[in-house]
């Protein structure tokens, strides 16, 4: 054998030891864990991270991690705790609330965060032109709706008032015993003015100024990168106040609709959390104890909207029709595995001290009286109405069940379709719809806190439901009860006008599933869903 013909032996030989002996590549949850990176199933793509127009529970995983208000939330308790503000002044007569700011909360660019900051940002929300969906949240503060609406001209008359620098004033319209837990939702948070102003008009809602390289935030995290359909990176802001507190160096989020896919991603070690679990997985998990599996109540409600509006769901014989022709405990058993409590009510279902009304029970002979009454015996001469819903395999089966058991109990023919999220947010938003899929998850341990988003007009409204004495509730009466018994007997009264007027088919009140890894600690189960991503953080075992 030639000199040459060893050498490449030998070569050979070598590359082989080596390719042998070389370390399998770590997943990206083992290098997560070492890095401190946190990889986050969030469901659809986000929609937006303006907090004064975001509404999806993905968009804002994401803008609570960006930003940060006065207040926070202790993750475990539910607690209210100090944010920017390091600590706060309550009027005997509960009207006025004096908070006074850390001397040491910065922007990501370095500058104070102010008091003019929160004054500006909430005259911002307020703008009609922006068109912020959650006007009837900051009703609360005297005047705002007055000015909003123009009867009011000078927005110094409304309850947000800078005192000095470092200390801003909120004066109510009527007592509110949640304000200090809306103040923890994003339409509180502040907005940089100079940022968003460099970029345009501050009420444009297509602005560039919320993509990475152009954000400007004050929470723990900032935003570095956000490729659409792909991921979504933040990493540790060294500005926060409570930087040192922050034990994730970053966070990256994943728009992964297809709950298989995600399931499939996080046992392949691609994720540490998933936005949910397929139901047909959950069952399985609950019996085995499995150690993965998070699982628990949820304040929110599934149901599907009606647009009142178009003939001939604006008759409500033909509303609660639909209603009573539901058989919700069949479909959460057959669809849904049983593994979520079916309601024919709005609000979620075990809140302490509330109990709807219980109204649409399972009655097809009486749903086919009312829609004959209606002109539609049997379902005859009825148009085709359509069903849309936005991509997820439970909620295409949901759909399903509803479109043949309303079909075999009234006649009625249904079409679905299935739009991607975005074009789902469109066609509700401008209802563009017959009926549609809605689930709606309050950040209060509240019923109360559900009403107002039916209120007339509301930017979250989008069945045309109206209702006069509703509206005194949701935006008078309810904040002006003296006890919680006063408070939830006023919430009854509007419920029960809701359903009555049947602009929703409810289904089911919500439980909060997802899948995370053992290393993910910091991140407790609470009723309302809330994460604080500054609390959480990787250990391996």
């Amino acid at each position: 054998m030639s000199w040459l013909n060893l050498s490449l032996v030998s070569l050979f030989a070598s590359l082989f030891l080596v390719a042998c002996s070389k370390e399998p590549s770590l997943s990206r949850v083992e290098q997560g864990n070492i890095d401190g990176v946190l990889h986050f199933g969030n469901g659809a793509e986000v929609q937006t991270l303006d907090p004064h127009l975001a509404t999806a529970v993905n968009d804002n995983y994401i803008i609570s991690s960006l930003f940060e208000g006065l207040v926070s939330r202790n993750p475990q308790t539910l607690e209210i705790i100090p944010g920017v503000a390091e600590r706060w002044e309550i009027s005997e007569d509960r009207l006025t609330y004096t908070f006074y700011l850390r001397r040491n909360a910065l922007w990501s660019n370095g500058d104070p965060v102010t008091a003019e900051d929160f004054r500006w940002s909430a005259q911002r929300m307020l703008d009609p032109i922006l068109a912020n969906p959650y006007e009837e949240i900051f009703n609360i503060i005297k005047n705002a709706s007055a000015w909003r609406n123009g009867d009011i001209e000078d927005f110094s008359e409304v309850g947000v008032r800078v005192l000095d620098e470092y200390t801003i004033e909120y004066e109510l319209g009527s007592p509110d015993p949640n304000f200090l837990d809306w103040l923890d939702t994003q339409v509180f948070y502040p907005v940089h003015r100079d940022t968003l102003e460099s970029f345009g008009s501050a009420t444009d809602q297509l602005s560039q100024w919320t993509r990475a390289g152009n954000m400007v935030s004050n929470g723990a995290f900032n935003l570095v990168e956000w490729q659409i359909n792909s991921h979504l990176r933040i990493e540790k802001s060294e500005t926060y106040w409570d930087a040192d507190s922050v034990r994730l160096n970053a966070a990256v989020f994943y728009p992964i609709e297809n709950e298989t896919t995600e399931e499939r991603m996080f046992r392949d070690g691609q994720l540490h959390v998933t936005s949910t679990v397929p139901i047909e997985k959950v069952p399985a998990l609950i019996e085995s104890n499995a150690p993965e599996l998070r699982n628990h109540p949820w304040t929110g409600s599934y149901f599907y909207m009606l647009n009142t509006t178009r003939p001939p769901l604006d008759d409500v014989r033909v509303r609660q029709a639909l209603n009573y022709a539901t058989d919700r405990e069949l479909i959460v058993e057959s669809v849904m595995q049983g593994i979520v409590p079916p309601s024919n009510a709005y609000t979620p279902l075990g809140t302490p001290g509330y109990q709807p009304p219980d109204i649409y029970n399972f009655d097809p002979d009486y749903a086919r009286q009312l829609l004959a009454e209606a002109g539609y015996p049997s379902g005859e001469g009825m148009r085709t109405l359509e069903l849309i819903y936005n991509t997820s395999e439970a909620h295409r089966r949901l759909a399903v069940a509803l479109q043949q058991m309303w079909m075999q109990e009234l006649g009625i023919n249904v079409e679905l379709a299935n739009q991607e999220w975005k074009v789902y947010l469109d066609t509700t938003s401008n209802m563009n719809y017959d009926i549609a899929r809605r689930g709606w998850i309050s950040n209060l341990v509240d019923p109360f806190s559900m009403i107002p988003t039916f209120i007339t007009d509301g930017g979250n409204n989008q069945t045309g439901f109206s209702d006069p004495r509703y509206d005194e509730i949701a935006l008078r009466d309810g904040n002006l009860a003296e006890t919680p018994e006063e408070r939830m007997a006023l919430t009854y009264e509007a419920e029960e006008i809701l359903l009555q007027a049947a602009p929703i088919v409810p289904l089911y009140t919500y439980t909060l599933r997802r899948l995370a890894d053992t290393s993910v600690q910091g991140m407790p189960a609470n009723i309302v869903g809330h994460i604080n991503f500054s609390n959480i953080y990787l250990q391996a075992e």
